[in-house]
């Protein structure tokens, strides 16, 4: 018998409105800022344990996926000046589309060449994106922030409340696709393709949903990034750190529950945030490594895989 989801759901109305309530509570932006980091990663991280987690290909392109959404909404702010939910939507449909179309290319390829592609997809928008003077180009580009939003006293306070509810919609989108058919066949995918594909799952039409809803996700991750930093280059909107933390961040949590990259994004960016504030932003890829060579001979299985062995031995 299936557990009914409104306890989940009304666990994530309390948790929008409890953000909402904490923006009247804080009166240091910066309490906003570092939790819109740790929100970001929560997307990022569930986007790519959609694709990495559930269906097993490792996806190390997140960064090209994440800019597509930030340099979507620079073009959008330019020309139009359009706001915030056209932005979101615009953003995640074209690095939705353009994970589809990655999908149909490289989906043939298995293990290490998978990745090798995505990797490469990243460094070929980053080129065209160097190269593109509407953007910016290796300049890069400001983009001013409104200086009033309703409800809100500051800025920085609808940015927090934007990622916070963009994470909210990434995990329940999680929550659901593991709850249902969707989700049991990209496990399938993961543990054997060859013998999913014989007991009749649709591989490729599951595999090309699950690019395009990865996609999504980092690219309504990266949608808000311009109003964020508001200066965007190419070395900031294609960092390195998006790749790796997105996909320490579920391996650190558990890759086969939705829970895990919300764990792991929770554990790793708020330890890189308070190393940021103590010691410097330089030492966050370190403490990325600590943790993945701790997890990985600890825990392989993940911080849900850890409690999951504990339960079973108790039974």
């Amino acid at each position: 018998m299936k557990k009914s989801p409104l306890p989940f759901l009304i666990g994530i109305a309390v948790i929008a409105a409890l953000g909402f309530g904490a923006t009247k509570l804080f009166g240091n932006q910066y309490y906003y800022f570092a939790a819109y980091v740790v929100l970001q990663y929560i997307v990022l991280s569930t986007g790519w344990n959609i694709l990495g987690g559930y269906t097993g290909y490792v996806n190390f392109g997140v960064a090209g996926f994440f800019a597509i959404g930030a340099y979507t909404s620079v073009v959008l702010v330019k020309t139009f000046h359009a706001p915030m939910p056209v932005l979101i939507l615009a953003g995640g449909a074209a690095a939705g589309l353009i994970g589809l179309g990655t999908g149909y290319l490289t989906l043939r390829l298995k293990g290490v060449f998978f990745s090798i592609a995505t990797l490469a997809l990243a460094i070929v928008l980053q080129t065209f994106v160097t190269n593109w003077d509407y953007v910016g180009g290796s300049r890069g580009v400001y983009t001013i922030r409104p200086k009033t939003v309703l409800f809100f006293d500051n800025y920085v306070e609808f940015l927090f409340i934007v990622m916070l509810l963009l994470a909210l919609f990434a995990v329940a989108t999680a929550w659901l696709i593991e709850r249902s058919w969707i989700g049991r066949g990209l496990s399938a995918i993961r543990d054997d393709e060859v013998a999913a594909e014989a007991m009749g799952v649709p591989t490729l039409r599951l595999k090309l949903f699950a690019t395009t809803v990865s996609g999504f996700m980092m690219g309504i991750a990266g949608a808000p990034y311009p109003y964020y930093v508001t200066y965007l280059d190419p070395a900031s909107g294609f960092s390195l750190a998006y790749a790796v933390n997105s996909v320490a961040m579920p391996l650190i949590g558990g890759t086969t529950h939705w829970f895990g990259p919300v764990i792991g994004a929770v554990l790793l960016g708020t330890a890189q945030q308070v190393a940021t504030v103590t010691i410097s932003s330089a030492v966050n890829l370190l403490i990325v490594g600590i943790l993945l060579v701790v997890f990985v001979v600890v825990a392989p299985e993940g911080i849900i895989g850890l409690f999951t062995k504990r339960n079973r031995k108790r039974a």
